[in-house]
């Protein structure tokens, strides 16, 4: 160890296991940010959503709102690309301070008296085209400036960022609406973008942009090839994908997205129950987050996500059957417990195996997955117009567990023995370069 190390090493040391991430100045900076940015996602999320359904009395219109999104999912990778040559800590600021132009576009709007269904739509379609990639960013920079060792602790801390911004946002965002409306929601929205805007700045990258040296050399095309063509020789990348897109398409769908439709035309109740509904969620999420921030360097990550998604599916095909909101927000609660094993191994397992030159691009293309949401959203809001919410909900539980099933039988070797790459047993990279 170098000598300049040594006082770093000695206050990791210091820290209790849970917390030994926040000994690195870099993640000090980056947990608050995300937080904070998590927080406004999902005030924007409960309030517009609210906001569409009720103005325009459709579920096919709130679909579209949700779907809306992640439309920028298809230009994940090109941010990915340009992550691995400007860096990631560069592209996040970026994306944040484009978050808080359509913010302040939206408080502008309701101030005047010009929001509309019809403006909220296109705001979000706009925001949309870099929201879905902000995840995978966050991923990435925390592979970039955290060692190994602390790789699961600190993905769980930072997915807990976003579980805590669930219950915060879920319940302020229903609050401060019936209270004090639109105008003063986003005026708070656009503090909260603005503050993670700083906070984000204030990261300083571990290493050097993998492709900052060879950007003359090729073109960002040729580097996004490139960066497919490494995912698809790299099997346990190829069952991470494959599941990710599974769980937004089949699994998200039904316990984000049409939650407002279920509270309103199943449970019969109003947007506090929602708020009190988002937040169950969030709960569970965040207690799941906390266990595997302590006990997760324990874990077998690619075991754990299978195991994790096999269970999910089950939870959601018991909340299709619920009519009662209580018993609704306790089957939400564990759902979000259960998908937090599956979404955080499956970050670590990415981030484990992925080299470092092709950071970006992998956690880019992981985003790209994000585009079985809106998928799935008009789909369920097709289906439920159609069928029915428990019809429709059944359909899309039951195509999932099979659906996963046929994912750990296809690459069981790579995923389930504790001597798989997955699971830790080799150093990151070393999977591709065996290839």
């Amino acid at each position: 160890m170098r000598p300049q190390d040594l006082p770093r090493e000695a206050r990791r040391r210091a820290l209790p296991g849970a917390l030994a991430p926040f000994a690195r100045r870099d993640f000090r900076f980056q947990w608050p940010a995300d937080l904070l940015t998590s927080w406004a996602f999902e005030m924007e999320t409960l309030v517009l959503g609210w906001y569409v359904l009720v103005s325009t009395g459709s579920v096919m219109w709130l679909s579209l709102f949700a779907a809306l999104q992640f439309i920028g999912t298809l230009v994940s990778p090109m941010l990915g690309v340009i992550a691995d040559r400007l860096g990631q800590r560069t592209v996040l600021a970026a994306m944040r301070a484009s978050y808080a132009l359509f913010a302040a576009m939206l408080l502008f709007m309701s101030a005047a008296g010009l929001l509309g269904p019809v403006q909220v739509l296109v705001v979000a379609g706009l925001c949309g085209l870099v929201r879905p990639s902000d995840m995978g960013m966050r991923g990435a920079l925390v592979g970039a400036t955290m060692p190994p060792p602390l790789l699961m602790g600190a993905m769980a801390l930072q997915r807990c960022s976003s579980d805590a911004a669930r219950i915060a946002g879920a319940l302020a965002g229903a609050g401060l609406a019936a209270a004090l409306g639109m105008t003063a929601v986003y005026a708070f929205i656009t503090v909260l973008y603005l503050a993670a805007l700083a906070l984000t700045l204030g990261v300083r990258e571990g290493r050097a942009p993998a492709g900052q040296g060879m950007a003359a050399a090729a073109s960002p095309w040729s580097d996004l090839a490139a960066g497919f063509s490494y995912v698809r020789r790299v099997p346990p990348l190829v069952a991470a994908m494959c599941l990710a897109f599974l769980v937004n398409a089949l699994a998200f769908p039904l316990c984000t997205g049409m939650l407002p439709y279920v509270v309103r035309d199943v449970y019969g109740a109003d947007r506090s129950v929602l708020g009190i509904l988002l937040a169950s969620f969030a709960v569970g999420a965040l207690a799941g987050s906390v266990l595997l921030s302590i006990w997760g360097m324990r874990l077998l990550a690619g075991r754990i996500m299978l195991l994790a998604a096999l269970t999910w599916f089950p939870l959601l095909l018991v909340l299709a059957w619920l009519s009662d909101a209580t018993a609704g927000m306790v089957v939400v609660g564990v759902i979000g417990f259960v998908q937090t094993f599956c979404m955080v191994p499956m970050a670590v397992v990415l981030l484990r195996i992925a080299e470092d030159r092709f950071r970006g691009r992998v956690m880019g293309l992981r985003m790209l997955a994000i585009y079985g949401l809106p998928v799935g959203l008009l789909a369920a809001g097709a289906l439920i117009g159609w069928m029915g919410f428990t019809p429709a909900a059944s359909l899309f539980a039951g195509v999932g567990l099979v659906a996963s099933l046929a994912v750990m039988l296809a690459w069981w070797r790579h995923l389930w023995p504790a001597e798989a790459p997955a699971n830790g047993a080799r150093p990151a990279g070393a999977a591709a370069r065996a290839q």
